[in-house]
């Protein structure tokens, strides 16, 4: 009931404004909004003062033309991935620019959220405390967030002068991504490391890395076997590093660990939504965990099988 008494209110003051022909003040476009970012907060691991201030500067507290137009508040263009409406208006770049348009700002909000966390260029942001609002606006601007050379120090300036570290605080349970299908597409990009040290028994494939393990994508010529004598390690070896035994047949386009896998998920990506024809087995592939310890966080018993919808930690569950 408080939940709805204050999303009432906030219709209320928004329908009063306009109303009235004002533009919104900033402290009634926190007012607005502060309680969608505290609840990506939770959901997304992403500080509501870092929120609520890009949403004040880059929408103009809410008066902005995209704001106003395409209930687009944080300025996110379309990009490649954008399947949604469009809304096209001058920017800095020449002649017009795609905008992302939304039904919503909530929409916009929650876009926002997914945009941040789940691009790999602003994956070292979630190594961050969640009240560090200094460490996130100098690493949005060092990402690439927005071009303004003070970029930071707007966003800075915006939380100090309203506050807004105060909502940081409030609403931190545990961090429950949505089931996104942006999550689950992200996960399966393979990126390649920067370097590595396994490129000195073999340059003549790719090494990519996740969770931090390196791993080879396999081709119809390979085996368990070719694959531990090229990298110098046993194929019992390598077949643990996979969670496997012994005869295991390799198929083409197989991720293969080349080190063993870690016990847990990267900080802040705790929860997987289970998808059609998922496994245990495969999502611990998939993120870079080992198989006993996936089992140990989610109470496996022998046999439990995973339907569509259900959530599968990937860290210790907290309390």
């Amino acid at each position: 009931m408080k939940i709805r008494s204050t999303i009432l209110s906030a219709i209320f003051l928004l329908v009063t404004i306009i109303a009235c022909g004002q533009g919104i003040t900033r402290e009634q476009y926190i007012e607005l909004y502060k309680n969608i970012a505290i609840e990506g907060m939770r959901t997304h691991g992403i500080p509501a003062s870092i929120t609520l201030a890009q949403g004040c500067l880059e929408s103009g507290n809410g008066n902005s033309e995209l704001a106003i137009k395409a209930n687009n508040h944080f300025g996110i263009k379309c990009h490649t991935d954008w399947q949604g409406n469009k809304y096209y208006k001058k920017d800095d770049d020449p002649g017009k620019s795609c905008f992302r348009k939304y039904k919503n700002p909530k929409e916009s909000y929650k876009d926002h959220a997914d945009f941040l966390r789940y691009r790999q260029r602003y994956a070292s942001l979630f190594e961050l405390e969640i009240t560090d609002y200094k460490g996130w606006c100098y690493g949005l601007k060092k990402a690439g967030y927005a071009t303004a050379p003070d970029y930071a120090e707007k966003l800075i300036r915006i939380i100090e002068d309203y506050k807004l570290y105060q909502y940081d605080t409030q609403g931190t349970g545990r961090f429950t991504p949505p089931p996104s299908p942006t999550l689950l597409a992200q996960t399966d990009i393979h990126t390649p490391a920067k370097s590595s040290p396994l490129y000195k028994y073999s340059g003549l494939r790719t090494i990519y890395e996740r969770n931090g393990v390196p791993f080879i994508i396999s081709n119809s010529s390979d085996t368990y076997e070719s694959i531990a004598r090229e990298y110098n390690l046993f194929t019992n070896e390598l077949l643990r590093y996979n969670d496997l035994h012994k005869n295991t047949e390799l198929a083409p386009g197989t991720i293969v660990y080349l080190q063993r896998k870690k016990n847990k998920s990267k900080r802040h990506l705790e929860i997987h939504i289970a998808t059609d024809g998922d496994t245990y087995y495969g999502i611990s592939q998939k993120y870079g965990i080992r198989l006993k310890k996936l089992y140990q966080y989610n109470n496996y018993k022998k046999g439990d099988i995973l339907h569509i919808g259900d959530e599968v930690f990937l860290r210790k569950k907290r309390r």
